[in-house]
């Protein structure tokens, strides 16, 4: 690994030793803690982003990692290179800031093949009706809490975004 991506490596994952790519450790906001700034820039995002990519081709079609968790929200960095399934969050909303490539967001309709993952998580297979909109390099969309959506790419596309889940009462509520 060259002498810049360990400096880059060293600002992302605050510790001495060897750094080498890994998926970032989950840090929680406790009360012990006192308040710190946590600031990523794009470069530094894209870079770790390049790990995720290799995740992906080995999985599914995506990857995510979580940056930092917080009291009522947390922050994550996605890559796909797939279509994703249809989301539905009861409690929380999702913020997306594209950071690379492009895909289509479908948000609202009906989801076609619900299923209750986990207490207010549900996923399906598509959406039957609902919005589109193209997200592009510097889109940033609000997922309300509650709305069905799913993010769908077309040919060889890849979607880089950098997430906040926000912590909300549902639109049903």
């Amino acid at each position: 690994m060259d002498k810049f991506s360990k400096d880059i490596w060293k600002k992302i994952l605050p510790f001495d030793k060897e750094v080498t790519p890994s998926p970032a450790r989950k840090r929680k906001a406790s009360r012990e803690e006192p308040p710190c700034l946590d600031h990523w820039t794009p470069p530094i995002l894209l870079e770790r982003a390049a790990y995720l990519r290799k995740l992906a081709k080995l999985s599914d079609g995506s990857a995510s990692e979580t940056l930092h968790e917080y009291p009522q929200h947390h922050t994550m960095l996605s890559f796909r290179n797939r279509d994703g399934v249809v989301e539905q969050h009861a409690e929380f909303a999702d913020l997306f800031y594209v950071l690379d490539g492009r895909a289509v967001l479908v948000t609202g309709g009906e989801i076609v093949g619900a299923r209750i993952i986990a207490p207010g998580e549900v996923r399906g297979a598509s959406i039957d009706g609902g919005l589109r909109q193209e997200l592009r390099v510097g889109d940033m969309a609000h997922v309300p809490a509650g709305l069905p959506h799913q993010m769908l790419l077309s040919g060889d596309r890849t979607l880089t975004c950098f997430v906040i889940k926000i912590k909300e009462k549902s639109l049903s509520e």
